[in-house]
């Protein structure tokens, strides 16, 4: 029923745009803690967001979790800037939107955690980001009006039904939502996530036969609580020493040559190039 449709659709929106309204609370990322992130970044990390909208309260509470949005890291998208000329690099799904590509610079004053599938092959890791880039264009899911209201009026709900609550939906193949969107990309290489597994038994032989979870029960957290993905600190990563540390009681050490810092910022800049060149010409090939 096409008007049927339409009123849902628009009903939708309307709880849509009052399930974006922020709340208040995050404190913002420091300048020198995004430039780490940055440079950590490599195709096909899961970006998990701690989001402030209204709807991102309902889902850490209905996933007992910190974090209520996923982005997937692609790179630098071609033809895709700001008007400050920063490349799209990330895709994602949200709402109001639906697929869209985004820089990184956007979640700049979140809390965010890197999550990266551990031992993907090169060609998988193109595939992925191929996969997310093509779904660009499509609808968030919002046909489900009850859904969305129920994040409107959240009531104590048994933890046991807290996930089925979240995986319900049209189940409209161009409308998607953000979990399941970096769930299908890596389904589409058989990459697990929360695979579910059946232990079998023989003479010959005792073995696990993972099945594949519906992309729609997936949430935010999943991809932290994963043993396929590593959960990457970007202070780690980029050489933290404790004895570099600055304390306030204590007199501030003489600062690094500028020569020094420079270098460093071109040898990490360099990296990233050589990254986004390879992920295009293995898209290329495939």
């Amino acid at each position: 029923m096409p008007f049927l449709d339409t009123v849902l659709d628009w009903i939708g929106r309307r709880i849509a745009e009052r399930l974006e309204a922020p709340t208040t609370g995050n404190e913002p990322l420091s300048a020198s803690q995004f430039d780490m992130l940055r440079r950590v970044l490599r195709p096909a990390d899961v970006l998990l967001i701690e989001g402030r909208q209204k709807l991102a309260t309902a889902i850490k509470y209905l996933t007992q979790s910190t974090w209520s949005h996923a982005a997937l890291y692609v790179g630098p998208l071609d033809g895709r800037t700001t008007e400050d000329g920063e490349p799209h690099v990330l895709v994602e799904a949200e709402i109001g939107q639906g697929v869209v590509t985004s820089p990184l610079s956007k979640y700049f004053r979140f809390h965010t955690r890197v999550c990266r599938p551990v031992g993907l092959a090169e060609l998988d890791c193109a595939r992925v980001c191929a996969y997310a880039t093509e779904r660009v264009g499509l609808a968030y899911d919002l046909k489900n009006i009850t859904d969305l209201m129920r994040y409107l009026f959240p009531l104590p709900i048994p933890q046991r039904w807290r996930r089925r609550m979240i995986a319900l939906g049209s189940g409209d193949p161009t409308k998607i939502i953000c979990s399941a969107l970096i769930a299908q990309a890596f389904q589409s290489v058989r990459y697990p996530i929360l695979a579910k597994a059946t232990t079998t038994h023989s003479r010959a032989a005792r073995r696990e036969i993972l099945e594949i979870r519906h992309h729609s029960l997936y949430a935010p957290r999943d991809f932290d609580i994963s043993p396929y993905f590593a959960v990457v600190k970007p202070t780690i990563e980029s050489g933290f020493d404790y004895r570099k540390l600055h304390w306030a009681d204590l007199p501030p050490p003489p600062e690094a040559p500028a020569a020094e810092v420079s270098a460093e910022a071109a040898t990490a800049d360099d990296a990233l190039a050589a990254a986004a060149e390879r992920r295009r010409a293995l898209a290329a090939a495939a």
